[in-house]
């Protein structure tokens, strides 16, 4: 949502917000190809590259849908790849520098290591293992 509305007039901001969350919200793939298709109508004029760019992009943006339906909301968003950054900005800044590859490496590893050994009490987290 970020990457389509940083490429639009503010007047249009609202608008096109809209229309794209009424692509990932639609209720199965073929509303949402549906939605996508009312939304490049509306706005390939005005933004042609951005609607190429989504157009290009669709088919991995709507894989969500290929899983069960109570994984949606958790797998169309980015929050866990954010928070997994923040996480790891937040501990490596402080430090300034390393004294080599091998002190960033072991520091990430930390990071995403309590990340793994916290997810396994989760309890989405298996159900989305096992529906994959």
């Amino acid at each position: 949502m970020r990457n389509i509305l940083k490429k639009v007039r503010k007047r249009h901001r609202d608008a096109v917000k809209a229309d794209a969350q009424a692509i990932y919200q639609a209720e199965n793939r073929s509303e949402a190809e549906a939605a996508f298709r009312a939304f490049r109508f509306r706005w390939q004029h005005a933004y042609p590259r951005m609607v190429r760019q989504l157009e290009r992009d669709l088919p991995e943006l709507l894989t969500f849908f290929s899983f069960p339906e109570h994984l949606w909301r958790k797998l169309r968003t980015t929050n866990v790849i954010e928070r997994t950054s923040v996480e790891v900005r937040r501990r490596t800044r402080p430090m300034v520098c390393f004294v080599n590859v091998q002190s960033l490496d072991r520091i990430i590893y930390a990071i995403f290591n309590r990340f793994n050994l916290e997810g396994q009490n989760r309890r989405t987290l298996r159900a989305f293992t096992q529906a994959a």
